[in-house]
């Protein structure tokens, strides 16, 4: 095969949420950056479905869609079941499982089972389901992406739980795991986004570390850019967080916040994620006060989230953990200065304390209340960290370098794929 010749790619993602979730952006942003290169990219997604470049044709593998926005865990009709896949997803969520990353694999090896000559190789992001196996016994050179192993979210949640039925369910619903990691053991290559991730999912997968392959994600700086006629608010803070996942840390900055507002009555938060009624953050708002200085905005397009970034005097990360961290190198690409933890990857995005960004311990309100409000007391600072942030995404985090460092991952596949005499 020549060296430079254009990738034929078929890209799996179990779901592709547009706009919360890095599964969708991942998968929008890298497919056109590969088809900006010249290659050619189908991509194979559950629900809810990702947003694509035109140049994208996007194969909607219809699921049964339990966890919809409008009813989560909702129980399937009988007269529903209509495949293999079908089935599979029932009995998993029937035993408590996370049944979508199994359904979702057994649906990609029925699409592709068939074309094997339409691709050169299978990108799967994150799904690590048995079908991925089915499909490499049929030829298909196979690489994964995974952002964190989905492990540590497991024992977060378990830590945090508030009763002992809750840590048995939430034990049972991320059972999905342990085939997450049969699957990542058996996975030719694999892509990670940082060395943080690399080491976790050595740790927890038991991947051996010399067919991991570190390869950032990114930001597309024009879009993602300070808004001239968009005025910053005084006091005013912007976060990301998915509805009352603990990873995210989200009620540690609600304490903050509260903590904040005793001293500064300007001090409001916008959080970009959809609020969930009665659960754990909705019962924090409400206890410390906090119902009318606190928006969710949720499904709305980039340039809105740019308008967002623009209005905040600070964007915060309060995870206890990220692989990453993709709505943190947005908030830098649009000149906000980010107040984020040292949790997992985000010190390795985001950079060194008081230069790219303000640092502070995970899991911590009083420590994360007090740099917000230093901050906030310093425009000069504000405005040096904002600065200094966007030059950080500027040099290292594009989508166009993302492509490039993974399609030299697919070439090293292909060699040892052919080089195996498996091709």
């Amino acid at each position: 095969m020549p060296a430079d010749r254009p990738l034929r790619i078929a890209l799996l993602t179990y779901r592709g949420k547009p706009h919360v979730g890095g599964q969708g952006i991942y998968v929008r942003h890298l497919s056109k950056a590969l088809v900006d290169l010249g290659h050619h990219v189908e991509v194979f997604s559950g629900q809810p479905y990702p947003e694509l470049d035109e140049r994208v044709p996007l194969h909607r593998l219809h699921s049964l869609d339990i966890y919809n926005d409008h009813f989560p865990m909702r129980m399937p009709g009988l007269w529903e079941l209509k495949s293999l896949a079908d089935l599979v997803e029932v009995t998993a969520f029937s035993s408590g499982s996370f049944p979508e990353p199994l359904a979702f694999s057994v649906r990609a090896l029925a699409a592709l089972r068939r074309r094997r000559e339409d691709f050169d190789l299978v990108h799967d992001n994150q799904s690590l389901g048995w079908g991925l196996l089915g499909l490499a016994r049929l030829g298909f050179p196979l690489v994964a992406t995974i952002h964190h192993p989905i492990t540590v979210d497991r024992r977060l949640e378990v830590a945090h739980a508030r009763s002992l039925y809750r840590k048995v369910t939430l034990s049972r619903w991320y059972g999905f795991t342990r085939m997450q990691t049969a699957v990542a053991r058996r996975v030719p290559r694999v892509i990670t986004v940082s060395s943080s991730s690399m080491e976790d999912i050595h740790r927890d997968h038991k991947v051996p570390l010399e067919r991991m392959h570190v390869v950032p994600v990114g930001v597309d700086p024009e879009r993602f850019a300070p808004v001239p006629t968009v005025e910053r608010r005084p006091g005013h803070l912007i976060t990301t967080a998915s509805a009352d996942v603990a990873m995210k840390g989200l009620t540690f900055l609600l304490e903050a916040v509260a903590k904040l507002r005793t001293e500064r009555s300007d001090v409001y938060l916008t959080v970009i994620g959809r609020k969930k009624e009665g659960g754990r953050s909705a019962e924090t708002i409400e206890r410390l006060g906090l119902t009318d200085h606190i928006t969710f905005v949720s499904g709305v397009a980039d340039q809105r989230i740019v308008e967002l970034y623009s209005e905040a005097t600070l964007a915060v990360v309060p995870s206890l953990y990220e692989g990453f961290s993709l709505p943190a190198i947005e908030a830098m690409a649009c000149g906000v200065p980010v107040v984020a933890t040292t949790g997992g990857a985000l010190p390795e995005v985001v950079g060194s304390d008081g230069d790219t960004a303000l640092l502070v311990p995970p899991g911590d309100a009083d420590a994360l209340a007090a740099r917000i409000r230093t901050a906030l007391e310093d425009p000069a600072l504000c405005d040096r960290i904002g600065e200094a942030g966007r030059r950080r995404v500027i040099d290292l985090w594009s989508w166009r370098s993302t492509a490039a460092r993974t399609v030299d991952q697919y070439r090293a596949l292909l060699a040892e794929h052919h080089g195996h005499g498996t091709g």
